[in-house]
């Protein structure tokens, strides 16, 4: 059984977000303030609906899906685009498919104790967040 997500995260640490970045082609104006940022994730898990909210001082960003239903996420807050996306369980990791005009791209998400980890994906770059549970 998957484990639950719920709960509020402090952002903790990040690597290689501007090689993310780049590889969606966002500008450089934008990928320089973004890395600036500390966001927040809060999650509330429900059976198979999940509600994610990255929360910075600059944008937030929410996500609601049911794990397995594919649905159009717009993205134009992030880089301009929208994809189709599909959330699944792969074990105990969260992890979400987005087919659109960036190979490769998704994230998943993993706890570790009380550390929640982020892996995004987009053509070939690599970027890992981790966030501490406070709630």
């Amino acid at each position: 059984m998957p484990p639950n997500l719920t709960g509020y995260y402090r952002f903790v640490s990040q690597k290689n977000l501007e090689d993310y970045l780049q590889a969606l082609n966002v500008n450089v104006a934008l990928r320089k303030i973004a890395l600036l940022l500390k966001p927040d994730k809060e999650i509330d898990h429900q059976g198979t609906h999940v509600t994610v909210k990255t929360l910075s001082a600059l944008r937030n960003y929410i996500l609601e899906f049911d794990v397995g239903v594919e649905f159009e996420e717009d993205l134009r807050v992030v880089d301009g685009r929208k994809c189709q996306t599909i959330v699944t369980w792969e074990g105990e990791h969260l992890v979400c498919v987005q087919k659109g005009e960036v190979p490769n791209r998704g994230w998943r998400h993993w706890l570790e104790g009380e550390k929640l980890y982020l892996e995004l994906t987009a053509r070939d770059a690599v970027c890992e967040q981790v966030f501490q549970k406070v709630r």
